[in-house]
């Protein structure tokens, strides 16, 4: 039992969980802990560079990880964290996840971008450029808004379409029931919307790399008409352009290589926001319907950071 409780807390560090949210466990955190071990990328990622040890387990160990944690539990005068109702969920989701390993594509994994790395980026661009003001605005939001890429993108200039693009009229900023800020984006199409429906996508107020603080800078430095694209700067005659997803990988490519993080994809914003809520003990299930993911599956997107 004592590997799982390590690897449990390898888990809570990397994720910078409290010791007061490991015992008791939450399932929320029981949940995510056992799809990361499973679905885990390479070890040579940055965030093991210090040498933390690192062994991928399969679905069947991560179950006896549980059993490690629930005589931890019980050990330390605690009731069993998991009923089992929860071991079903669980074990619905390993054995999902088994099917789409056996049957996934060769193509290595997308890396994950982590908040290190938006944060990084943020210290590397200047917010007060008109390119490099939208760069941030779409990173942000594709990463907390669990946004693809090509959502805040486009793939040419002449590509854009207010029927299917954000405008600067799509964004609305609110408080909710708490008093707590957020930004409303309308996506007038979407891939896993119904055809002639949008989706809405909702950020939160996060501390130094805030989505929103991101898209009222993006409209202070670019100010633009209501029909403008929502994410677009202008040139050096003051026209208003889209952003092209190709030339914003460029520029972010750039800033992530010169700080030691390698290439990463515009799925990688995605895949990271995910991450980055499983590891906060967010619901999957909520992730995956702020996501607009269809099934569980997109848990095969956890990693580390």
């Amino acid at each position: 039992y004592g590997s799982g409780l390590r690897k449990f807390h390898l888990f809570c560090n990397i994720f910078s969980v409290p010791e007061s949210a490991r015992l008791p466990a939450s399932f929320q955190l029981l949940h995510s802990f056992v799809l990361w071990a499973v679905t885990d990328p390479d070890p040579s990622e940055p965030v093991f560079a210090d040498g933390t040890p690192f062994e991928p387990v399969s679905a069947q160990v991560a179950r006896k990880y549980l059993a490690a944690i629930r005589a931890w539990h019980i050990a330390q005068g605690w009731p069993p964290p998991l009923t089992p109702a929860d071991h079903d969920r669980i074990n619905w989701s390993l054995h999902g996840l088994q099917n789409i390993e056996a049957s996934r594509r060769t193509r290595p994994p997308r890396p994950p971008v982590t908040l290190a790395m938006l944060r990084s980026l943020k210290d590397s661009l200047n917010l007060k450029d008109p390119f490099d003001a939208c760069i941030w605005a779409m990173a942000s939001c594709a990463f907390f808004g669990l946004m693809r890429f090509g959502e805040v993108s486009v793939t040419t200039r002449a590509a854009f379409d207010g029927n299917h693009h954000a405008k600067r009229c799509d964004v609305q900023f609110s408080t909710n029931l708490r008093d707590q800020p957020y930004a409303r984006i309308w996506l007038p199409s979407a891939k896993t919307a119904n055809p002639g429906e949008g989706q809405a996508v909702l950020v939160n107020e996060q501390d130094d790399v805030c989505p929103i603080y991101s898209l009222r800078n993006l409209a202070a430095v670019v100010p633009a008409r209501a029909h403008d694209p929502l994410f677009s700067w202008r040139d050096s005659r003051g026209d208003v352009r889209p952003m092209v997803k190709q030339r914003a990988l460029e520029r972010i490519n750039r800033i992530f290589i010169a700080n030691g993080w390698g290439t990463t994809f515009g799925h990688s914003f995605r895949i990271g926001g995910a991450s980055f809520f499983l590891a906060k003990g967010v619901d999957p299930e909520i992730v995956r319907l702020a996501g607009c993911w269809k099934s569980l599956a997109y848990q095969t997107y956890i990693r580390a950071f």
